[in-house]
């Protein structure tokens, strides 16, 4: 079977299962398993795969028929330029999450002294990686409740050499803290409504971890808790900066701001929506 006829056999399978784009998610399938370029595959449309590539295919679109994200097929994603593995053990790094990463970043470049940053729930690390990598001189501490997070996190900042510049920490909350105070709290908390996660997406609901996504009632728990003991952990003139779902902008601003907090700004995702907050004291 040639390279060309393999995609449209395995894209046709993925269609009838309801993936989304299942061209594209079995062209990135098989330039990963060919290990060159997706765009190189159309210049390599009359190439036959071997009998041990054509298992290999079979068994990563069989995986992700099966809704398996695509991500924890290859074994990593992109984040800001940055390869992060990923497994069940973590949420895999969404692209807006990298608004949240840049607005991160842009704020501490532009402070002269020595700044902190807390990375609040890091999951895979992205966060705490990007931001170590565009500012190093920043000192950063990254907090999961996860133990088995914090292991893929050490090993997505070992890959990016960034592996000094991070302090990993299991903590339930801020418990592990002390006093530490920061320049810069960042973080993309659970946010899903407890009701509302049985009818997301089975790549999200059947592989991401429960304890990723889930937000409490109405979603709002860990801001609830973020607007009231962020503060004791934030320096003079410091920030707090969140992502958060759809629709719950409002309803987080009055959270923060019956907390005292002063709200700068609500910064939109990439297709208009509501989805960053950023606060200060």
């Amino acid at each position: 079977m040639t390279v060309l006829e393999s995609i449209q056999k395995s894209a046709d399978f993925l269609a009838k299962r309801g993936v989304e784009s299942p061209r594209l998610q079995t062209e990135l399938l098989l330039a990963h398993l060919l290990k060159m370029p997706r765009m190189n595959l159309y210049l390599n449309f009359e190439r036959v795969l071997t009998p041990a590539e054509t298992e290999l295919l079979r068994e990563a679109i069989m995986r992700r028929s099966r809704r398996e994200p695509l991500q924890h097929i290859v074994g990593s994603t992109s984040f800001c330029g940055f390869e992060m593995a990923v497994n069940r053990h973590t949420l895999v790094p969404r692209p807006e999450t990298e608004l949240l990463a840049e607005a991160g970043w842009t704020f501490l470049s532009a402070i002269n002294h020595p700044s902190t940053a807390l990375d609040f729930g890091t999951g895979t690390g992205c966060l705490a990686i990007a931001l170590a990598a565009k500012c190093p001189e920043v000192k950063i501490i990254a907090l999961d409740i996860s133990a088995e997070a914090l292991t893929l996190a050490k090993e997505n900042a070992a890959k990016n050499n960034v592996v000094g510049r991070i302090e990993f920490l299991q903590s339930d909350g801020f418990d592990a803290l002390n006093t530490a105070q920061f320049d810069l709290i960042i973080s993309n908390p659970p946010y899903i409504p407890t009701g509302e996660i049985a009818t997301l997406q089975p790549e999200v609901r059947d592989f991401d971890p429960r304890a990723a996504l889930d937000g409490g009632m109405d979603g709002l728990d860990f801001y609830r808790m973020l607007a009231v003991r962020a503060k004791a952990h934030l320096k003079s003139f410091g920030k707090i900066m969140m992502e958060f779902g759809d629709g719950q902008a409002e309803a987080i601003r009055r959270i923060f701001e019956n907390e005292k907090w002063i709200v700068e700004t609500v910064k939109e995702d990439y297709s208009q929506r509501a989805r960053i907050l950023i606060a200060r004291t």
